[in-house]
């Protein structure tokens, strides 16, 4: 899991303004010596500093407690200043320095600027002139304070495919996040003026340290939160492409044995595994768990062992100089190692339907998290697919949408769900089956708004409103990569072992006095495991079960090669 740094809770400020330094100093002296403890003291020796740091303070997610300000500034008096602060911290507390000839200023800014109190120059002895008055206004802004979110938040439309593709990537990497939507939420305008940002920048992302990313890539919000993207070495034992069931297992095991493992991930860890909200079928787990929980612990495991995952970086192009194997990453960069294995899964099918490509992102969706669910909350959603992840995905919408309707193109779930899991699906009151029905259209101006769906034995078509459309319908292989140098059957899936032989004969190419091993490819040294293999079993403890298994295999190559 990445290294985000965050700080430790931030204790709230208190916040002295005045162009006297000499007061300024005595002020600051009297606060940190009865505040000290419990605030941070900050100072501004005038309005426009003090505006610049509670802008910081906004940046950073800090709280702000109260503001002790002075009337008599050349530049900017302390109301003009009460008046610009009241927009980014609303509820702090506001008390106000002034002279005896400033009290009808002062009384007058108890309307204006909604002031708390005013207190009169000098303020000797603090303990009886200054510390009971605000002692009580800071207890008040106690009992109603909710410490503020310290992470990572992200700024943006709800609808937006760029906003939503950042809160995947970063949800998928569980880094805990907060969304700031810009309609809704009056945050969004204070973030957005402390970052000195505009509409047109969105989505804008803000890291604790108060520094932020404007439309940024899914490789820079990784840098920025720590998640490793380059290898530290040139060469490995083993390099695994794919951080799923399959590669994080291969990665546990393999590094545990003394092997140097590198993980190359181009999304997120899990997979679509990682992707599940319940995997209630998996050995050891009656309850169930979700991906994330699953992914989290291998995640942890792997890099125990000393296992290197890089995320996000992606495998370009596969060759091979004499028994190293040489991988190019989407940096350029090329790394090698003695084996290789390739676990990369598979990937949805698009739908193929009018407006879907153009509403993915808003409102169509291609796997479910929490960002999505919360999107449609209350609306009434399409999920189309029958196979394990529609069942899951529609049970976990279940919990937020106000209906849930599965379309499948058969005439039942029966040969491609769990029974368990359809019992439950029919168990769920806000979930309805629609037969022989597909998605004819997709339809709304920049988010979805209505499915037309066909029933497929009459050829009817209706449509529905729609505040979401999760689609299942199948998976694709990602062996792109691999060119022409592994064997592929006609859907893409990598052949291993037995399956390369043709009238009991190695492959073209093969050198080796044995025959290909169990999860091997068509190079010696290549092995293939889990989903993206060719007549695998399409579950989770089977990818887990290959990509052990292939360790095995790996260490035999690993000791006879030369």
């Amino acid at each position: 899991m990445p290294d985000v740094t965050r700080p430790t809770t931030a204790k709230p400020t208190i916040l002295a303004v005045d162009d006297d330094l000499g007061v300024l100093r005595a002020v600051e002296r009297d606060l940190r010596a009865h505040y000290g403890k419990d605030y941070r003291i900050l100072t501004a020796d005038s309005g426009a500093a003090a505006l610049s740091t509670l802008r910081q303070l906004v940046a950073r997610g800090n709280a702000l407690a109260l503001l002790l300000v002075d009337q008599r500034m050349p530049a900017m008096t302390g109301v003009e200043f009460l008046v610009q602060a009241i927009d980014i911290f609303p509820d702090a507390k506001r008390v106000l320095l002034t002279a005896y000839a400033d009290t009808a200023v002062a009384i007058r800014a108890v309307n204006e600027v909604r002031l708390d109190h005013y207190l009169l120059k000098p303020w000797d002895p603090p303990e009886e002139r200054l510390y009971p008055v605000l002692d009580d206004f800071l207890a008040d802004w106690q009992a109603d304070y909710h410490p503020p979110f310290e992470g990572v938040r992200v700024v943006g439309h709800r609808w937006s495919p760029q906003a939503h593709a950042v809160r995947q990537f970063l949800a998928r990497n569980q880094v805990p996040y907060q969304w700031v939507d810009v309609e809704t939420d009056s945050q969004a305008s204070v973030l957005l003026a402390a970052a000195g940002g505009e509409a047109g920048s969105l989505p804008l992302v803000v890291f604790p340290d108060g520094s932020h990313l404007a439309q940024p890539t899914n490789g820079q919000v990784a840098e920025k939160i720590g998640l490793q993207s380059h290898p530290t070495m040139p060469s490995y034992d083993l390099t695994i492409v794919g951080c799923g069931p399959a590669g994080l297992a291969a990665a546990v095991y393999g590094a545990s044995e003394g092997l140097r493992v590198l993980v190359v991930e181009r999304e997120a860890p899990g997979g679509q595994a990682g992707q599940s909200s319940r995997i209630e079928n998996y050995l050891g787990f009656p309850v169930g768990l979700s991906g994330a929980d699953l992914t989290r612990r291998a995640v942890a495991q792997a890099a125990r062992f000393g296992a290197e995952i890089l995320t996000p970086q992606e495998a370009r192009s596969l060759r091979l100089n004499g028994s190293y194997k040489l991988v190019t990453l989407s940096d350029g960069l090329e790394v090698s190692s003695g084996a290789l294995l390739i676990s990369t899964g598979v990937s949805y099918r698009k739908l193929m339907a009018p407006g879907v490509e153009e509403l993915t992102g808003s409102g169509v969706y291609y796997g479910a998290s929490l960002a999505e669910a919360l999107n449609v909350k209350d609306g009434d959603v399409f999920v189309v697919g029958g196979g394990n992840s529609a069942g899951q995905a529609t049970l976990y919408l279940a919990r937020f949408a106000k209906s849930v309707t599965i379309l499948v193109r058969g005439d039942s779930m029966a040969d491609s769900m769990p029974r368990y899991l359809i019992d439950n699906l029919e168990a769920t009151p806000n979930v309805r089956l629609l037969t022989r029905m597909e998605v004819a259209e997709a339809r709304g101006a920049d988010h979805l708004e209505a499915v037309s769906l066909r029933q497929l034995s009459s050829g009817e078509r209706g449509t529905l409103p729609a505040a979401g459309l999760f689609v299942y319908i199948g998976a694709a292989p990602r062996t792109e990569w691999l060119g022409d140098q592994l064997q592929r059957d006609p859907a893409g899936f990598v052949v291993t072992g037995a399956d390369l032989l043709r009238e009991g004969k190695p492959p073209t190419g093969w050198h080796l006095e044995r025959d290909p091993f169990w999860l091997e490819t068509a190079v010696p040294g290549i092995f293939a495991a889990g989903d993206v293999r060719a007549r695998s079993v399409k579950r989770i403890a089977s990818a887990v079960g290959e990509g052990s298994m292939a360790v095995q295999f790996i260490h035999q190559y690993l000791a006879t090669a030369a």
